[in-house]
């Protein structure tokens, strides 16, 4: 109720001053119909259409209009859009996904500059926009929430999102932008205010009416939002010794490493069982938090006649900031480049793109913490020393909280202190080291090879499919990957002298019919879709948009979607502190789903014998043969292809004398084969009364991770509402809500990914345009519920927050400069957006643009 009020408040707020100035009520009344009725997209259908007929859900935010957010670029003020929903694991490094299921990889969220996928290859997902288009070269950005995996195959089961730059034909000149700004203000965390720029250009022009050429650059510099968040995970683990908060040995806090899991032991001391961690870091300690991300891009055009085009283009990328998946890790010198050619007529295009990517310097941030605590003292010297340095405590006296600080002090006399000259050197060694048992490097080559095709039937044919009043559109598209084998994080499994590839091809054809003088829109569509190691797959999509007046138009549709798993989850090969995660495909997991049993009942087992002990007095022996019925064989198996179905219902209108545009939707998901990842361990005997007793220890077993499919069928709805009322020529208001629900998990595994999602999100926006001449302003208003986050990093509950973004700006006409002056979160109230990450404070900026020419 709290959400929903704050938004209606903010679209209502400034309605007194829309009365007041009255001599403004009906001018441009038709403001909005005007905007609506001539806007056209491409991206929903693949074919331009009107925005108010898509037949599906699509978000659309101009160049221009992002310019009124208080957010810093166009792609932060994605967050303003209905049903899109951003996280923040880094300043350099931003997340967009809709409808659910939102982790910091995103896999199941398509990303597209000019239609062409901008994913790094071996994570099969974007790295925020670093290969994306800066802001003065980005002419719209078009989102569909929802599976568009039937038209693009590109597993965006969740949605997709295409960046539209501005073609230099039409915008020539040059462009200079520099945003200058300021963050970690107010002493929250360990850094004094810290400057944080932005420098922006782009160069355009047209020889004559057949050549143009444009290049653009971009480079970022700042200081990264801290991760600090010190919430034990695990507070329970010595509950049976009444051990808790700072006096738990196995003490596991959130932005801590080396202190997971796979660094703990049982150990007997003074013949009571403790769970008993290694020190490990805080990511304080050990993360370079300097942001300097650079990326460019060049193309040249080409219109050899009338309605043809041809684009050869170059994108680069070097990034160098933090990124989270199931570990943090910082990205040093990580490059990413592209090379495209795309010719395209009315009646066809033909594409074709060629990603490279090479993780420079990059390194994991937990092995890095795990392996320098090593670097001093092996784990078997660490525990013997812990069990020698406590007994001797409680020989002398100590209390058993006591008795293990000391024994912790001990045991890491020696251990390499942050900031000491040292320690600086067995960092730069250990991240250098291609091996996470060891090391903490990561070290990755990777090219994707994509192309595709589009026919327009009806534009090939037209005189009959004029006749017919109907539109007929087909494509392909053929990709394949290529990873370079290095040993730890890919191996090549049949040849390990040979590259790694994975490929897959598919098609669609899509019938668009109008009947009853146009008032209705039917379209169908089929895919098929073939990748290595997996049968074909069909998407159907079919859709429906009636519209009984121009301005009204109600939408139903029904939409399926596969996602077949990524390099990563298919074929990752990495060893870190004794567990081995492994690729889902048979090729890389053979004999390992067979064999083992699960992490979760092994936890659990191991904890009641270590109870059992503690409370109950029993020997290791008896305990574990009391409970080893716990244990569990793993049923999980090889991976195959997520799959989604959709429906969906919606309306888009406008209303109260044309000044109100209304865009609702309801969508109702069912997921199955959820990709996700198990933990499990096989045995070190093959003896059947051995087996508890070699899972009681970690040195007698073999850990695993596995990508596999959750067995729960899985299901999700929501809705959204978004409003924009222009109250006069001056004042406009927009607003938006967006629910989402995880409705039900059928035979619930806990394998499925967490929902990750808030169950309410709403924006609220007042605009000002031409307040004082050329002076606009406008004040973002943003809110959340609570909601729990789920994730192999860490799991909880992620607090509700609120916060607030302002501008104002104007443009000198003359000069051709326009400047903004803004801030995000302007109330400095830190939040986090997801757990793991950062906590995110205030960002205060002023952008000036100088525009020379048709921009």
């Amino acid at each position: 109720m709290k959400l929903k009020l704050s938004l209606f408040l903010a679209l209502l707020s400034f309605k007194s001053i829309a009365q007041s100035s009255k001599e403004n009520q009906n001018k441009d009344q038709d403001t909005i119909k005007k905007e609506i009725l001539k806007e056209v997209v491409i991206t929903a259908s693949r074919t331009q259409e009107t925005f108010l007929r898509s037949p599906i859900s699509i978000e659309q935010l101009k160049s221009t209009d992002a310019k009124k957010f208080g957010s810093p670029s166009n792609f932060d003020a994605l967050e303003n859009l209905k049903s899109v929903q951003v996280i923040t694991p880094s300043l350099g490094f931003k997340v967009i996904n809709t409808r659910g299921f939102a982790n910091t990889t995103n896999v199941r969220f398509a990303q597209l500059v000019d239609g062409i996928d901008n994913q790094a290859p071996h994570l099969g997902a974007p790295i925020a926009n670093a290969l994306g288009a800066n802001d003065l070269d980005i002419d719209r950005i078009e989102v569909i929430p929802g599976s568009a995996a039937a038209l693009y195959g590109m597993n965006a089961i969740n949605g997709l999102a295409n960046i539209q730059t501005k073609n230099p034909f039409e915008y020539q000149g040059m462009s200079i932008q520099q945003l200058t700004g300021v963050n970690h203000i107010g002493n929250v965390d360990r850094f004094s205010p810290q400057l944080f720029t932005t420098t922006n250009l782009r160069y355009a022009k047209a020889f004559n009416s057949k050549i143009a050429f444009k290049v653009n650059g971009s480079i970022t510099n700042g200081t990264d939002w801290v991760a600090d968040n010190r919430t034990d995970l695990v507070p329970n683990i010595n509950a049976s010794t009444n051990l808790y908060g700072n006096d738990n040995p196995a003490y596991d806090e959130v932005n801590g490493y080396g202190n997971e899991s796979s660094n703990r032991r049982t150990l007997t001391l003074n013949n009571k069982k403790y769970v008993v961690s290694r020190t490990g870091y805080r990511e304080t300690d050990i993360a370079d938090y300097g942001i300097q991300n650079y990326k460019w891009d060049a193309g040249l055009y080409f219109r050899p006649k009338k309605g043809h085009e041809l684009a050869v283009t170059y994108k680069g990328a070097i990034i160098n900031t933090v990124y989270q998946r199931s570990n943090r890790f910082r990205l040093d010198d990580y490059k990413l480049s592209q090379y495209a050619i795309d010719y395209h007529t009315d009646i066809f295009m033909v594409r074709a793109y060629l990603t490279h990517e090479n993780t420079g310097n990059s390194y994991n941030m937990r092995s890095l913490a795990e392996n320098m605590d090593r670097a001093f003292k092996s784990d078997d010297k660490w525990f013997a020393d812990y069990t020698t340095a406590y007994n001797n405590a409680v020989t002398n006296g100590s209390g058993v909280a006591d008795a293990h600080k000391i024994a912790r002090t001990t045991s890491d006399q020696g251990r390499f202190i942050p900031g000491t000259d040292a320690y600086e050197q067995k960092k730069e060694e250990l991240v250098n080291i291609n091996n996470w048992d060891y090391g903490a490097a990561l070290r990755v080559k990777s090219d994707l090879i994509h192309t595709e095709g589009l026919l327009n039937w009806d534009k090939a044919f037209a005189d009959f499919f004029k006749k017919i009043d109907a539109q007929l559109l087909s494509g392909f598209d053929y990709r394949t990957y290529i990873i370079v084998p290095d040993g730890n994080y890919f191996i090549n499994p049949v040849n390990v002298a040979e590259n790694l590839t994975y490929g897959k091809t598919g098609g669609f054809t899509q019938l668009s019919k109008d009947l009853f003088s146009k008032k209705l829109r039917l379209s169908a569509a089929i895919r098929a879709d073939k990748a290595d190691y997996f049968d074909v797959k069909f998407t159907p999509r079919v859709t429906a948009v009636y519209s009984p007046k121009e301005e009204i138009n109600f939408r139903v549709s029904y939409q399926s979607g596969y996602r077949f798993p990524s390099i990563f989850e298919g074929f990752s090969n990495v060893n870190s502190g004794g567990v081995k995660r492994v690729g889902g495909l048979r090729i890389m997991s053979d004999g390992i789903f067979e064999n083992s049993y699960t992490k979760v009942s092994i936890d659990k087992f191991q904890a009641q014998v270590t109870s059992d002990i503690n409370t109950l007095g029993l020997t290791q022996a008896q305990a574990i043969d009391k409970n080893k019925a716990t244990i569990r064989k793993n049923p999980y198996t090889y991976l195959e292809p997520e799959f989604v179905r959709s429906f969906e219902f919606g309306f888009r209108g406008v209303a109260l004398k044309k000044s109100l545009f209304i865009d609702a939707d309801f969508y109702y998901n069912r997921y199955e084969n959820f990709i996700a990842q198990v933990e499990a361990s096989i045995p070190n005997t093959t003896d059947p009364a051995q087996i508890p007793t070699a899972l009681y220890s970690k040195a007698t077993q073999s850990r695993y991770r596995l990508w596999t499919n959750s067995k729960s069928k899985i299901f999700n709805y929501g809705s959204s509402l978004g409003l924009k009322y222009q109250f006069n020529s001056t004042f406009s208001a927009l607003g938006n809500i967006t629910y989402s629900k995880l409705d039900r998990t059928d035979d619930k595994d806990g394998l499925e990914d967490g929902f990750n999602t808030p169950q309410i999100m709403a924006n609220g926006t007042i605009i000002a345009d031409n307040l004082w001449k050329n002076l606009g302003a406008s004040i973002n208003y943003h809110q959340q519920s609570k909601y729990d986050y789920v994730s192999f990093l860490v799991s909880g509950a992620v607090p509700a927050y609120w916060s607030m973004d302002a501008q104002i700006n104007y443009n000198f006409e003359k000069p051709g400069v326009g400047a903004k002056l803004g801030g995000t979160n302007i109330l400095n109230k830190s939040y986090y957006s997801i757990l793991g990450g950062p906590q995110i404070g205030a960002l205060y900026y002023l952008s000036l643009t100088w525009n020379i020419g048709r921009i």
